[in-house]
Formats: structure tokens, sequence, C-alpha cells
């Protein structure tokens, strides 16, 4: 069966918000604290891996973008579906 364009199938990586990331690390980090003594190095290594990769991701970010609602107020096809005020008749 073949996959259709943007399926988690096609071998692409899953894009993640940086609030995702940050979630992702913190529960990355909670399981490496509550993973037994027994537990395999291997995994372990793999979890820290992970947890460095998000971080460099995470420090690597651009800061986020101001939303500028001005524009909507000032700009009447920012919105096409605005309609003017509904007046009682």
């Amino acid at each position: 069966m073949r996959s259709h364009e943007s399926q988690f199938s096609d071998a692409r990586p899953i894009r993640r918000t940086l609030e995702e990331k940050k979630r992702l690390v913190s529960e990355l980090r909670e399981t490496l604290g509550t993973m037994k003594s027994h537990a395999s190095a291997a995994t372990k290594d793999a979890i820290k891996a992970r947890i460095k990769e998000l971080e460099v991701d995470i420090a690597s970010a651009p800061p986020p973008r101001e939303r500028d609602d001005r524009r909507a107020l000032t700009d009447p096809g920012a919105n096409p579906r605005r309609r003017g005020p509904r007046v009682a008749f």
C-alpha cells in the first residue's frame, strides 16, 4: 500500500513546536529518572542522546515572533469573513 502525501509513513520527520519539544524533553528526563537499575545501557544512552538532540533544537530555535494584530484592523482584506456591525431593526 502506498503512502499519501504528508502521511506519517512517508519517512519524513515529525514537525514539533517549541512547546512540544520542551514537553518531550521533560517527559524523557522523567522516564530516564524512573528507569530501573537493570534497564539496558543502550536504552538509557538512546534516551540521553534524544534529550541532547532536543536541547540543541530548543537552544537554536529563533525567538518567538510577536503577533501584529493591528494589521487585521487596518487591512480590510485581511479577513474576508469579517462583516460590519450587526444592526437590529
